[in-house]
């Protein structure tokens, strides 16, 4: 039994509040038995709480989101016409539950802030496009002063923009920051960050993000990022990039970085430990391409979804599952028990839940195995759910946007509190919120009054459990210099080793002195105080490293080794060279993340290095590479190699796993011997590894090898069949000259061919339809018999949709054999249940996870209403007369269409007419499925029963 499970009961606590609608509603939260929840503030004392943070009066300060995409939530919700606002909550008569409320600032330019932090009197919100700072200089809890740090990230009201910072324990500002870009940054000292990627989904505010952007450092940045950036502004750097959509990093005081990502609606989000320089996996490594492009034969979703089999690539941590992670945080006290120090908490809204992790060192890196439900809305993680004996299951509208330590050590769990998870829409109109604070029983927590004045009042406040109260701290610390010495050393001996990281973290920045109490503890047997002493050396003392490097490279502990092979990065090979030789010597051949941090830290050297590898090695011959040799080029994939890599690769010698790892270290080599290598081996019928090579072959074509394999014709063409006469059909219509006779008979021809219906989509869909032409459209939909064309075509022809009665189908009685049977008929063709369907739509196992019953109704009712991020439709046409419509999973070059049917297209970019981004979903209408009520019922039902299907 793990130590969270010793903890944890399934008991549940009913707590009772004054809620909007009925004294008598009693919301569920499942906590460990040693503690209790008590309800700590609600509306109308705030609204859409999005984040929080705790200042040194312990205080709680949320970001609302009342006007969250109001573009698509325009039925009736709750606006601020002046702006979204930062509101101030405070416990003044100390019983346990908030009595004030006030406004700190409402401001024009938060439109759905997503975090905040507040730091004696600066409040820090990040708010695409800026991280704006407000300092309130007389303490009168009003903003005297405000000023943009950064500006040019992309997002503005959107959930995969700028996210929450956090002050890490080096005194640095750490963001992170999602995929809705293009961000293009600059720092205050004029470097400019640009990150890019395939993704883009409707927004006002929206600009045309493209992948493979250049930064300054001549590096190309992916997708969602974290960044570090000094307070003032200057030196901007990116840690890790190519996330999806992770809505908050934590950075606890050994300098580890932790954050969950949200995934493509395929239950795959992850709780996952971060590396720096690390390529976090969601796109190609370019951002041209989405996982589905890339996915392989034979690979899980999963594995696909964060390519955890290419080299280059951070491992994704605990992959959990469905669910939509908000925020994040590390408990480093013993107030709510000794046994919780350590805790990791990650909130998913998605899950109505906070899941708990206690994070161990694991080799050169961290497990996550220990998860459980820390905290939660439901029973046993929403694993059960049956129509008949729930009439309204407003459990699940628990949605925890964030979790916050306060100064006493209770947490603070915000709660949006709406039956959807964000994204998309609102379905509460009133705009309601919930703070919750979870505390040990029968033990009064109380908010020190803290004292900044002498040093000992700063060291006391070193030790809160608010990390930006002990930030406050290490600020006035490092003012006093050299009389904190003393003081911080004395914190070195202390029980708890997050005080004593904290304490390192202070001296390596106060001078010798400071320096020579830190210097022991790279050579600590705790390797977490071994490796923030490392990492400290390297930021504070960075001249230094070398001197120490060789020594430490010899570490008896993987972690050490692994973070000095990330920290030597900058520095010349020539400088490097044989530490780096003596971290290979400690790779077992096995370590994930030892073997990512050695590419980290050679990446661009790959080539100069590896001669010096196959000397350390003494020449072996290719052929006889122990593991962790073939293990380590195939992550650092050099040039260089490809000779061995031939030998290892033909060679009869090896096993199949063997040849086809070389095969697949040549795939990833963007050399033209690479291809030549690869496509020898199919054309010379190599019986174990042919058909393993022609999907290299027609993969590569298409990005890597583009221009090494023009000339060889793939014996599967992948291009849609040629249709100029429709083609030309459609110019009739747009031709002023052209006749009205003319337009009526191509119309007719048009409207009677299958792919001529989708030209005619597409005129629409661009406005380029007259409304003489239009009148012509009646017979349309009654000619169409594909139900996502004929949906397709009746949002831009049929003047009046029908309507389902919400009310009606969650009273109907529910049969789930029934809803089974439809489901297969009428779902599977675009939805993954259990190993059954497609992969075209949102993976539909585990959704009873994410929604209740009316809200899984709405999304089958009006699918329009919530578009799944990464699921936009398309309809693209060719210049040879095809019109294709699906969703895009690559951009560039070659662009990549799955359409409606699954069927996969890979386009050279100038065979390209023009591309349409639709606003709706590429999901038919149940009309269009010739779907009733009573037939929504029964999906509904079969869908979330715990029983139905695989689940």
């Amino acid at each position: 039994m793990n130590r969270l499970h010793t903890y944890y009961v399934l008991g549940l606590i009913f707590l009772f509040f004054a809620c909007k609608k009925t004294t008598e509603e009693k919301p569920l939260l499942h906590v460990p038995d040693d503690l209790e929840v008590t309800l700590w503030a609600s509306s109308p004392m705030f609204y859409n709480p999005t984040n929080v943070d705790v200042d040194m009066r312990g205080r709680l300060w949320v970001t609302e989101a009342v006007n969250y995409r109001d573009f698509r939530n325009k039925d009736g919700h709750m606006v601020h016409a002046e702006g979204d606002r930062i509101v101030i909550l405070e416990d003044t008569n100390g019983d346990g539950k908030a009595d004030s409320s006030k406004i700190f600032v409402q401001d024009s330019d938060l439109r759905s802030p997503l975090g905040i932090a507040v730091v004696g009197n600066q409040v820090i919100v990040s708010c695409s496009p800026s991280i704006i700072v407000y300092t309130d200089e007389d303490g009168d809890d009003i903003p005297d002063h405000k000023e943009i740090l950064l500006t040019g990230f992309g997002g503005k009201d959107h959930d995969h923009g700028l996210h929450a910072g956090v002050l890490g324990p080096d005194g640095k500002w750490y963001f992170i920051v999602g995929n809705a870009g293009p961000h293009e940054v600059t720092g205050r000292d004029g470097w400019t960050l640009r990150s890019g990627s395939v993704y883009n989904e409707y927004t006002p505010y929206s600009t045309e993000n493209t992948p493979s952007q250049v930064s300054d450092d001549g590096k190309v940045y992916t997708g969602g990022m974290v960044i570090r950036v000094n307070p003032d502004g200057t030196g901007l750097e990116v840690l890790s990039h190519n996330f999806r959509n992770a809505f908050e990093v934590f950075v606890d005081s050994f300098g580890n970085m932790w954050q969950s990502d949200n995934d493509d609606q395929t239950a795959s989000c992850r709780t996952t430990w971060l590396m720096e320089g690390s390529n976090a996996g969601f796109f190609s490594e370019q951002g041209d391409r989405t996982w589905q492009a890339d996915r392989r034969p034979g690979q899980s979703i999963a594995e696909a979804h964060w390519h955890q089999h290419d080299p280059g690539v951070l491992p994704a941590g605990d992959i959990y599952g469905a669910g939509s992670p908000t925020g994040i945080v590390r408990v480093e006290n013993d107030a709510l028990g000794e046994h919780y120090r350590g805790l990791l908490l990650s909130a998913d809204a998605g899950r109505n839940i906070i899941f708990g992790y206690f994070p161990t060192p694991q080799g050169s890196g961290y497990s996550l195995n220990e998860r459980q439900a820390f905290i939660s809305s439901v029973d046993t993680d929403n694993v059960h759910y049956v129509w008949h004996e729930i009439e309204e299951d407003d459990s699940k509208w628990f949605r925890p946007s964030d979790v916050a330590v306060g100064t006493d050590g209770s947490l603070f769990v915000a709660d949006w509190y709406d039956p959807i998870v964000g994204g998309h829409q609102m379905r509460d109109k009133e705009g309601y919120g919930r703070i919750y604070r979870i505390h040990p029983k029968n033990k009064q927590l109380t908010s020190p009054v803290i004292s900044l004045d002498e040093i000992p009042g700063q060291i006391e406040a070193l030790y809160n459990p608010a990390i930006h109260v002990r930030s406050l701290a290490a600020q006035a610390l490092l003012a006093q210099s050299g009389e904190a010495v003393p003081a911080l050393a004395a914190v070195l001996k202390d029980n708890n080793p997050f005080h004593q990281a904290r304490a390192i973290w202070l001296l390596s920045q106060l001078g010798d002195t400071g320096w020579a109490a830190v210097e022991p503890y790279l050579e600590d047997r705790n390797p977490e105080l071994a490796l923030t002493a490392l990492r400290a050396l390297s930021q504070f003392r960075g001249q230094e490293l070398l001197a120490y490097s060789k020594a430490l490279a010899k570490s008896a502990h993987p972690l050490v080794r692994r973070e000095l092979a990330l920290l030597l990065k900058d520095f010349p090979l020539n400088q490097s060279l044989d530490i780096y030789l003596q971290l290979f010597d400690g790779f077992d051949g096995v370590d994930p993340w030892y073997r990512n941090a050695m590419g980290i830290g050679l990446r661009g050297k790959e080539n100069a290095f590896y001669p010096a590898l196959m000397s350390h090695l003494g020449g072996p011959d290719p052929v006889e590479w122990p593991d962790a040799a073939s293990k380590m080029v195939w992550e650092l994939h050099p040039a260089a190699a490809m000779d061995d890599l031939r030998q290892r690769v033909t060679s009869e010698k090896l096993d199949e796993n063997k040849r086809k790892e070389a095969m697949e270290t040549l795939a990833f080599i963007g050399d033209k011997d690479a291809a030549q290598i690869v496509l020898a081996l199919y054309e010379g019928n190599d019986d174990m590894l042919s058909e393993d090579a022609l999907w290299w072959l027609q993969f590569r074509q298409h990005n890597l090898w583009q221009s090494h394999l023009k000339n060889w014709e793939s014996p599967v063409d992948n291009l849609p069949d040629a249709q100029p006469e429709l083609l030309a059909w459609r110019n009739t219509l747009l031709d002023s000259l052209a006749s009205p006779e003319e337009k009526s008979d191509v119309w007719e021809k048009l409207s009677e061919n299958s792919n001529g219906r989708l030209h005619l989509a597409l005129l629409a869909a661009t406005g380029k339809l007259s409304g003489e032409l239009k009148k012509e459209s009646s017979q349309l939909l009654e000619k169409e018999n594909r139900a996502p064309i004929k949906s397709l075509l009746a949002r831009h022809f049929q003047e009046k949709k029908k309507t389902y009665s919400e009310e009606k189908i969650s009273q109907s009685h529910a049969d789930v054999q029934m809803g089974k049977t439809l489901t297969e008929k009428n779902c599977l063709g675009c939805h993954k249940i259990g190993n059954s369907g497609n992969e075209i739509g949102p993976d539909l196992s585990q959704i009873q996870l994410k929604m209740d019953r009316k809200t899984l109704i709405n999304a089958i009712t009006e699918p329009d209403a919530a578009v799944a991020f990464g699921s936009e439709a398309f309809l693209v046409s060719l210049k040879n007369g095809a019109v294709l419509y699906g969703i895009l999973l690559s951009n560039g070059p070659v662009v990549t269409v799955q359409e409606y049917n699954g069927r996969k297209f890979i386009i050279p970019a100038n065979e390209i007419e023009q591309r349409r981004q639709l606003k709706h979903s590429l999901m038919p209408a149940p009309e269009h499925m010739d779907l009733e009520e009573n037939d929504v019922t029964h999906i509904t039902a079969y869908l979330l029963d715990s029983r139905g299907g695989t689940k």
